[in-house]
């Protein structure tokens, strides 16, 4: 019993030890004594000291392994994205004999899906032509309407400056809102040219999945909503793979530049 009690005993005064230990202030250690030595002051046993000054370690305890479980989820995710990110391949790339790396998802797959003229188009139909493809929605208030401006622009020079032919396609992810005739009347607003695609929502759904194209329905109120996307632009080969990727910072002068020098590395 001896043993025992003085076990007890000295673990009484541990917590306080680590809090120095740690380097609390002592403007901390003051106001726990203050404290404990007031609540000494209402009991009658001395129990309550060691119930009041355990109870620092216990509450830095609360604090900090949620905190530390949340980093450690938030960047497992963050590794998870960007390994997945680094990993992935455009479809027709990454097929060599000699590789025998492990690849990640690849871009591209097939799709089915209607024009503007309600007929049904797949990637077969697409065979034998160099795409543009373009991911957007007719609503886009402020980078669509410059994205499908920029296609227009530059199948024009591709056109005019150096004889070369490319079909320019826009997938739109907003199917509720852009019917086949909506779609039509939009896009004929830039250029006739362009071929239009929509579908139900799982088609145009499956098909961004397919292309990793990132788009979200944000609701509002009443019956309105907006689409957040990453507005996807890609260069597909006459094999239907993805040549080339381009983001909202190339003009329409830059683009036409860079898909001549990836038809000039293509065989013909």
């Amino acid at each position: 019993m001896p043993i025992f009690r003085s076990l007890f005993l000295s673990s009484k005064h541990r917590p306080l030890n680590l809090l120095q230990r740690f380097g609390l202030s002592k403007g901390f250690q003051a106001r726990s004594y203050t404290k404990s030595t007031r609540q000494v002051n209402q009991k009658r046993d001395g129990h309550s000291v060691m119930s009041t000054e355990t109870q620092a370690p216990r509450s830095w305890n609360i604090y900090i392994i949620p905190a530390a479980a949340v980093l450690g989820l938030a960047g497992l995710a963050t590794f998870v994205h960007y390994n997945d990110e680094r990993r992935a391949i455009l479809k027709g790339q990454g097929n060599s004999d000699n590789d025998t790396t492990a690849k990640g998802p690849i871009i591209g797959g097939p799709f089915t899906l209607v024009d503007t003229e309600n007929k049904t188009v797949t990637e077969k139909n697409l065979l034998g032509n160099w795409v543009l493809l373009y991911f957007g929605y007719t609503s886009s208030p402020d980078v669509g309407p410059d994205q499908v401006q920029m296609m227009a622009k530059a199948i024009k020079i591709l056109e005019s400056k150096h004889n070369v032919k490319v079909l320019p396609v826009f997938v739109t992810i907003d199917p509720q809102r852009d019917t086949p005739s909506h779609l039509r009347a939009y896009l004929q607003e830039f250029d006739s040219r362009i071929t239009g695609l929509t579908g139900p929502a799982n088609a145009i759904r499956q098909m961004a999945q397919e292309y990793r194209v990132y788009f979200r329905k944000i609701e509002e109120e009443g019956n309105d909503y907006l689409v957040e996307s990453s507005h996807n632009m890609y260069l597909m080969n006459p094999n239907m793979e993805v040549a080339r990727c381009f983001g909202v910072e190339y003009n329409a002068e830059d683009l036409s530049e860079a898909i001549v020098k990836e038809l000039q590395k293509t065989p013909s």
